[in-house]
């Protein structure tokens, strides 16, 4: 997960075009002709497509942008250490 990455895609879609960006880039990937390093880049492509979702839901529920992109982050990393 990139954060820069993560903004960028919170700031310029909408929810509704973030899920369906998600919804293809999975079924993109369950393709038979998917290659190992291809299906790494698409699961990228989807973590930070989830973490901008749930960046965009944080904001719409009243936290400011940086709080709500710090918050995903603290949350992300407080996972990774578990």
């Amino acid at each position: 997960m990139k954060l820069p990455v993560i903004r960028q895609i919170q700031r310029n879609c909408s929810a509704a075009q973030i899920e369906n960006a998600i919804a293809v880039l999975e079924s993109i990937s369950e393709a038979s002709s998917i290659k190992e390093d291809e299906l790494d880049v698409i699961g990228e492509l989807i973590s930070n497509c989830c973490g901008a979702l749930e960046v965009h839901e944080m904001v719409a529920a009243g936290e400011t942008e940086k709080d709500a992109l710090n918050g995903f982050m603290k949350k992300v990393m407080g996972s990774i250490d578990q």
